[in-house]
């Protein structure tokens, strides 16, 4: 079953609606429903037949993988009936085939995030929109603005990579006239709204503002050219040193002999600095580790020493083994010492005969004479002094 629209324009508008914010990929799974099916089908083949670079000078499946073309210096592009619009009528709207064509202009020098995002305003004022940014040229820009660091052709490739432009027109115009808005077909032109004085006028974009044709954008705060290229006239040294340590020529850097000697020996301080502070580093990490295997030779000296002085003390202490062993050895000993020697039991009884007269007595020891060594031992001693008592026994 079909779907039949009275209004072929506010089919296209929808469908134009629903193809630039992506809206068909998001209704896909309602191609069940009959009626979504049918109506998601006729759309994709509408596109299709409308949409193609034959009757549309830049087709939008080329944005993300193809440059944004050049405009023609001779005439528009655009073949679509193009009637005047207001604000309204384009937030509103409009087919597919004529879409809102924007101009935004500027230097866009050192292209970034700041260009970008007010391109991207730009390019989301109005739901069918075909951004066009014109680029100035060298001479121009020299001439009202001042010395850029880009040259015009990488100004021009810069704005051609930015996914939100269509087309960039190359050596736009300073001042905009109403001959320039009509060749280019040019329905709106976005800008910030701050008063923009030059080429001898208080603000160049006034006549476009009375003309009703101004659509004000909003400027990135805290990022602009101007800010870059402070930032690398304050950093000056720095980078001029980095730039000669990586092979560029003092000449290529506009470096004077003696700036560019300084530089170097700057250069070879830092590496100096860069060692020295890479050997403080692997010091301290060595010391880290010496501290690490200190602490545990340290520890373990503690553990083996408590055993050690625990096992001197359970052998020599107070109530130590070895004190228990002596005492027995010397019990036994001063015992052996002191004790009387006994006779053995198996020799006969000495008895005298009576055919033998006893032997005369022998004549008297002078003890004053002998000299007897004193002992050794206390073995010794025991053994002179059982002697002694013997010899005492035998004379009585």
């Amino acid at each position: 079953m079909g779907l039949s629209f009275g209004d072929a324009s506010l089919f296209r508008g929808m469908i134009h609606v629903f193809f630039n914010v992506g809206i068909l990929d998001v209704v896909k799974p309602l191609t069940k429903v009959p009626f979504c099916h049918s109506f998601i089908h006729q759309s994709e083949k509408y596109v299709q037949s409308i949409y193609n670079p034959v009757s549309f000078s830049f087709p939008l499946s080329q944005t993300l993988t193809e440059p944004a073309i050049f405009a023609r210096e001779t005439s528009c592009d655009c073949r679509a009936p193009h009637e005047k619009l207001t604000i309204a009528q384009a937030r509103r709207g409009t087919p597919v085939d004529r879409p809102v064509r924007v101009y935004a202009d500027g230097i866009f020098d050192l292209f970034h995030s700041g260009h970008a995002r007010a391109l991207m305003q730009a390019k989301n004022l109005f739901p069918n929109t075909y951004l066009i940014v014109g680029v100035c040229s060298d001479e121009l820009t020299h001439k009202y603005k001042g010395f850029t660091v880009m040259t015009e052709h990488e100004r021009y490739e810069a704005l051609r990579h930015c996914r939100y432009v269509d087309e960039v027109l190359r050596d736009a115009p300073w001042t905009l006239t109403p001959e320039f808005l009509e060749k280019h077909k040019i329905d709106f032109v976005a800008h910030d709204d701050i008063p923009y004085s030059s080429a001898g006028s208080e603000d160049v974009y006034k006549h476009i503002k009375e003309a009703g044709m101004f659509v004000p954008t909003q400027r990135t705060e805290g990022i602009s050219t101007s800010d870059i290229i402070t930032r690398i006239v304050r950093d000056y040294d720095v980078y001029a040193r980095r730039n000669l340590q990586r092979g560029y020529t003092a000449k290529e850097l506009n470096v004077s002999y003696i700036n560019e000697k300084k530089y170097r020996l700057q250069n070879q301080v830092d590496r100096m600095k860069e060692k020295v502070r890479t050997v403080e580093e692997k010091s301290k990490h060595f010391v880290y580790r010496v501290e690490e295997k200190s602490h545990d030779l340290i520890q373990k000296w503690e553990e083996k020493s408590r055993e050690f002085i625990g096992n001197f003390l359970e052998l020599f202490g107070p109530d130590g083994t070895w004190k228990q062993v002596f005492q027995e050895r010397s019990g036994r000993m001063l015992s052996y010492a002191l004790s009387p020697r006994e006779s053995p039991s198996n020799s006969p009884p000495r008895e005298l005969s009576p055919l033998r007269s006893p032997s005369p007595p022998s004549p008297p020891t002078r003890w004053h004479n002998a000299r007897p060594s004193p002992p050794t031992s206390p073995k010794g001693a025991s053994a002179s002094i059982s002697s002694m008592s013997e010899g005492d026994e035998d004379e009585k």
